[in-house]
């Protein structure tokens, strides 16, 4: 019998990662041998970790620092990967290790799953490498408005070019978080709970929906403020189990079944 295939997410901090827990109930859901674990990798050591690695690893999760270090080892860059700037899916193949984004549609996927509506403005807060892939989803969905705001919008200049590029041309404008106005439309924070003071909150709503990418920290000041005002939520759960099913497609060559992956992932949040 061949050896069990081997997969992992890797990132720093990894611990509180649930991709091990959605991954593996995909695994028993299908009866599939396989393992998913949680490997701590530092930035600047990716490249060096893949390269060790033994034939039956078939692909790897990739979180913060590692997205842009994974697409420039990949042999092959899917499109989606090098408009966003990073690639949070390597999967193994014959010609090497090959690169994908799967934060992209699997936020577009969780929008649409959470909100029915046609919003055609966005801010995302935040202007790091979430921003961006959530940016495109935004511009995939026919968004055609993104103001992105940052702590210092020199940081943003990475996402807000790949907006910028997405083939529907949006319109991105950049802004200091202190001048985000409440204009509506859809709501992304991709900043942590910490840094959701409560002007920043009141300045960011009403909404149409928010969209909170993280997972770890919940409910965050924005999510409470947009629940007790009646506003959708997306979680970054629904971001997560969404881009996992499509990872773990390419990982093994099987549909990813969303039910039994989202009721793992809810249960164990619910344990935290």
């Amino acid at each position: 019998m061949a050896d069990p295939i081997r997969c992992a997410v890797v990132g720093d901090p990894v611990a509180h990662s649930l991709s091990p827990t959605l991954h593996r109930a995909g695994y028993a859901a299908l009866g599939i041998a396989a393992s998913y674990d949680a490997v701590r990798v530092p930035a600047g050591e990716l490249a060096g970790f893949v390269a060790g690695l033994g034939p039956q690893w078939r692909g790897l999760s990739v979180t913060a620092p590692l997205k842009r270090e994974a697409l420039a080892l990949a042999d092959e860059v899917s499109d989606i990967a090098r408009l966003a700037g990073g690639a949070n899916t390597l999967v193994r193949t014959a010609a090497g290790w090959s690169a994908d984004n799967t934060d992209v549609p699997g936020a577009a996927a969780a929008l649409r799953e959470r909100y029915p509506g046609a919003a055609t403005t966005a801010t995302i807060l935040g202007g790091g490498a979430t921003a961006a892939s959530v940016g495109l989803a935004l511009a995939d969905l026919g968004i055609g408005r993104i103001t992105v705001a940052a702590r210092n919008p020199d940081n943003a200049a990475d996402a807000v070019a790949a907006i910028r590029r997405h083939p529907a041309g949006p319109e991105v404008e950049v802004l200091p978080l202190a001048a985000v106005d409440g204009r509506g439309g859809v709501v992304v924070s991709t900043i942590p709970a910490a840094a959701q003071t409560p002007d920043l909150v009141a300045r960011s709503l009403p909404a149409e929906v928010v969209f909170e990418v993280t997972y770890n920290e919940w409910p965050t000041p924005l999510v409470a403020a947009a629940t007790a005002g009646g506003v959708p939520v997306v979680s970054g759960l629904d971001l997560l189990v969404h881009q996992a099913v499509l990872q773990f497609a390419r990982f093994t060559g099987h549909d990813g079944p969303l039910d039994a992956m989202r009721s793992a992932g809810e249960t164990a949040q619910a344990a935290r």
